[in-house]
């Protein structure tokens, strides 16, 4: 599946830009009905990248593309039908391993396994899965205030509650851990890196921090696909999501995700509509 994924990511990339813009969304393509899911080309961040959604949503399923950040890919004739297979097979595994773990957390804080699962019910749930690519040569964008360290990608955290990123040998993903050092989070085959985000420390009550994470620049081509597992858009981003005791951080446990969203984007680059 994870092979797969990759040569499909591959495939995508390797298409001519006039082909990709095609999926780009409105900033970059006036014809397309988009803002949010598509392509991103490498001016915007450093990395060009593809942003997908839950290949289960379809043209029937009105109410939820009524609403904000629901969207049906606009993607080139060329992705035949195995690319589209890869890709659900692959949103489908990796998605139902970042519930599984959700269950898993919110049973040791004491929650609702059952309750904190349904709130990534497919296609309601705005999971989303991002093809990256760092090109070979790619001048750092920005220089760590930390430590001087030259980065490929800021320091930040992700919004949503769990991300589970496939990177390749080139590695360069730092995390920071508990005591403010940055370490080293190599590749290893066959493993996925585990990232809590931003709506999970809001769904645990604080006690789950989301992880600050960069990548160092090394020069080198690297390609990762990260899927960050979502909520739908009506779930509160509170203890109550994951059948836990209100524990109101800061004073926005009534925020639905659609909205809690809607605020996250303005921090990162990609999504400057």
């Amino acid at each position: 599946v994870v092979a797969r994924m990759r040569a499909a990511a591959e495939r995508f990339f390797a298409l001519p830009p006039e082909r990709k813009h095609l999926a780009a969304p409105r900033r970059w393509n006036d014809q397309s009905r988009n803002v949010y899911r598509g392509w991103f080309p490498s001016a915007v961040a450093g990395k060009e990248g593809l942003d997908l959604g839950d290949p289960r949503l379809a043209a029937s399923d009105r109410d939820l593309l009524a609403r904000p950040w629901y969207e049906l890919p606009a993607l080139p004739d060329e992705l035949d039908g195995d690319w589209h297979r890869a890709v659900a097979d692959y949103f489908g595994a990796v998605s139902a391993l970042g519930v599984a773990l959700v269950r898993a957390l919110a049973a040791a804080l004491g929650g609702d396994a059952a309750l904190a699962a349904s709130a990534f019910a497919r296609p309601r749930s705005l999971s989303t899965l991002r093809l990256n690519l760092y090109p070979a040569g790619l001048a750092p964008v920005e220089t760590s205030a930390d430590d001087g360290a030259p980065l490929a990608c800021e320091t930040h955290v992700d919004s949503g509650v769990l991300t589970l990123l496939h990177q390749d040998e080139v590695g360069g993903l730092e995390v920071r851990d508990g005591a403010g050092r940055w370490r080293s989070v190599p590749f290893a085959a066959d493993t996925f890196v585990v990232n809590t985000g931003r709506a999970l420390e809001r769904m645990s009550g604080g006690r789950l921090r989301a992880t600050a994470h960069r990548v160092r620049a090394t020069g080198r081509r690297r390609l990762s696909i990260p899927l960050f597992l979502e909520p739908a858009h009506d779930v509160a981003v509170a203890p109550a999501a994951l059948g836990l005791a209100p524990r109101d951080v800061d004073g926005r446990d009534a925020e639905t995700y659609e909205d809690f969203l809607r605020a996250q984007m303005a921090a990162f680059a990609e999504y400057e509509r």
